[in-house]
């Protein structure tokens, strides 16, 4: 045997090229497949459906298919007596917002959730827009900071002054102000009909 060919012999074979991007492919994150998704309950049944979804989903241990559960609440004020008294209210009554993953299992879970009717949509679950969510969530941040003023007063209505330079005065409201919290009150002053700007909590019908 020559040299050439002990060379060609003993030449060793090449690896077939690793490919080393390959990995990483696979490792790629899986993006979440949870959508936002509306149900219909029974009048005055929203939060009672809430807690009995969220103990269920404990129950059939499907947490990771579930995001957050909302009953969308604002704050308003209520006069009474005088005095502003804080309270809240459902924004959307009779229905409650569910983060989830869509499948005839988790599906099924929802809907049998007693005080539940139906989900939202026509013959198939529809789930909100990127637009619709980010403005219910919008409207979740600006309640902590806003009030709405509910008034038990209405434009020709008699009202007594409480309290200020016109305690005791009678009028009739001749404007209502709710972002300002004021009423511009018709008074009698000297014989004369006047009208005064009060704050809401400073009168009270009779």
């Amino acid at each position: 045997m020559n040299a050439d060919a002990q060379e060609q012999v003993e030449a060793p074979v090449e690896e077939p090229a690793q490919n080393d991007e390959e990995p990483a492919q696979n490792d790629e994150v899986v993006r979440s497949s949870k959508r936002w998704y509306v149900i219909h309950t029974y009048s005055g049944h929203e939060n009672k459906v809430k807690a009995n979804l969220e103990r269920a989903i404990q129950y059939a241990k499907v947490q990771e298919k579930f995001g957050e559960i909302i009953v969308a609440t604002e704050d308003y004020a209520v006069m009474k007596a005088g005095k502003k008294r804080i309270s809240k209210r459902k924004t959307f009554p009779s229905y409650v917002l569910i983060e989830m993953e869509m499948d005839n299992e988790i599906r099924a879970l929802v809907q049998n959730i007693p005080g539940v009717t139906h989900f939202v949509g026509d013959k198939r679950p529809t789930a909100l827009t990127d637009a619709e969510v980010q403005r219910i969530r919008g409207e979740e941040v600006r309640e902590v900071g806003k009030v709405t003023t509910e008034v038990p007063f209405k434009v020709g209505e008699s009202v007594k002054v409480i309290e200020g330079p016109f305690a005791d005065f009678v009028g009739t409201v001749d404007e209502i102000n709710l972002e300002r919290g004021k009423l511009r009150v018709m008074v009698s002053i000297f014989g004369r009909p006047t009208a005064v700007e009060l704050d809401i909590v400073h009168v009270t019908d009779i």
